[in-house]
């Protein structure tokens, strides 16, 4: 079963707004067994709908249009579906309530512009709106279902979910589709499309589909397949997952089951930080408080998470950490020593248990033969011992800031798992 999303407003094509309904239908749609074919934004123009509505239903079973349905004379996609069925407007009372119910709670008349909002196509299924005055319209024509929806997110996200995934679940016999994601740190893409070669090609007898979603210091693997019984298929991934478990054990931090919110690496870091009742602290050179902001970003992080120093100078790193004056002109700031420096006495000033630091050239100038830029050291402080890492992460300036942040959370991550000694798993 294939879907098409079709977004209207001169507003997303001119960059004035980002389309978060698509992401949203899409990710509700795969969960219920729908595959998307396409994805595409179009112009509050005319001719520009009619033409996608006739391409889209070449493709796809469903087809859904969120946009242009407002009151005011730019909001064209109502009357451009009535010349689309070749239908006139009709007066639907239920809607016209709908809208007094919504005038009311403000203590406010109807207008008369707002009035036109219960006028819908005459051949459409009305899909009501308890959040807002412009109801969903729902056509069937030769097989294929069109769906229009408001453009407002939480007017589209109550429909979809209340009333057009189940009336699809009625009109259709839907497949299952599973996808799961796992979630790994520390490896670039192409290293770990090398590692996992193998497994990849296995997972053909299986009907089961990779993708590979790089960011900035992690790669998740997302598994795809479908077909009649979701418990099989669960159970046939998960077998999968678990051989590539014993492949690439050290990179995995994570996993993500689709449609649920994913667990951040801070998130992890800050559970095991709790489990363990510890506590934690940072000191920042490169990242300039970045590490600070994504560890304080969890709720309750008051709970296991300190303070900070972010000493970007020399200077500071003397005042405030006690790093010496000769070890920082002889190493230089961006070095093994330095760094371990800045763990050992973060840690012991703000009296935690473990703590982090990090120093290094963020770019996009500073570099040097010997250092480049890109070039990023790490040490993590704990009761028993220092570890430290270098990294050659690139030249772009943010990306460098974010992958170093995300390569202390997992250092740290390893750590503190490593103290637990495999009780906690990361699900």
């Amino acid at each position: 079963m294939l879907a098409e999303i079709i977004t209207i407003g001169d507003e997303i094509l001119i960059g004035q707004i980002v389309d978060t309904n698509s992401a949203f239908i899409a990710t509700l749609l795969n969960m219920n067994g729908i595959s998307v074919k396409q994805i595409s934004s179009v112009s509050d123009d005319r001719n520009h709908i009619l033409k996608a509505l006739d391409e889209a239903k070449e493709r796809a079973d469903i087809i859904l249009i969120t946009g242009g349905l407002g009151p005011t004379k730019d909001d064209i996609t109502k009357k451009t579906l009535c010349d689309y069925f070749k239908t006139t407007m009709r007066f639907d009372e239920d809607v016209y309530q709908d809208v007094v119910k919504i005038f009311n709670a403000y203590q406010k008349e109807v207008t008369p512009i707002n009035r036109l909002q219960a006028e819908v196509p005459s051949i459409c299924t009305v899909i009501r709106n308890q959040n807002g005055t412009a109801p969903g319209m729902w056509f069937d024509r030769d097989g294929k279902v069109f769906i229009s929806m408001p453009g407002v997110p939480y007017e589209m996200k109550a429909m979809m979910q209340n009333q057009v995934i189940p009336k699809l679940k009625e009109h259709f016999k839907l497949p299952a589709i599973v996808h799961k994601t796992i979630l790994t740190q520390g490896i670039g893409e192409s290293y770990l499309a090398d590692l996992i070669s193998d497994w990849e090609d296995s997972l053909v007898q299986d009907n089961i589909k990779l993708a590979y979603l790089p960011s900035p210091g992690m790669v998740r693997l997302r598994l795809s397949t479908k077909g009649d019984d979701v418990k099989t298929l669960n159970n046939v991934v998960d077998k999968k997952i678990e051989e590539l478990k014993i492949i690439i054990s050290e990179y995995i931090y994570g996993y993500e089951n689709f449609g649920e919110e994913t667990e951040t690496l801070e998130q992890i870091v800050g559970k095991l930080l709790n489990q363990l009742k510890k506590t934690v602290s940072t000191a920042e050179s490169c990242t300039g408080g970045y590490i600070s902001h994504l560890i304080t970003k969890v709720p309750g992080s008051s709970d296991y998470y300190i303070g900070s120093v972010i000493s970007y100078s020399y200077e500071i790193k003397e005042i405030e950490l006690g790093v010496s004056k000769d070890l920082l002109e002889k190493q230089g700031a961006v070095s093994q020593p330095v760094v371990e420096q800045m763990a050992k006495a973060i840690r012991t000033k703000y009296r935690t248990d473990y703590s982090i630091a990090a120093s290094g050239i963020a770019g996009p100038g500073g570099g040097t033969d010997e250092k480049p830029v890109g070039t990023v050291w790490i040490a993590i402080a704990t009761p028993e011992t220092v570890i430290s890492e270098k990294f050659l992460f690139g030249t772009n300036r943010e990306r460098n800031i974010q992958k170093t942040a995300n390569a202390a959370l997992n250092m740290l991550r390893k750590e503190l798992q490593a103290k637990i000694s495999g009780t906690f798993i990361c699900e």
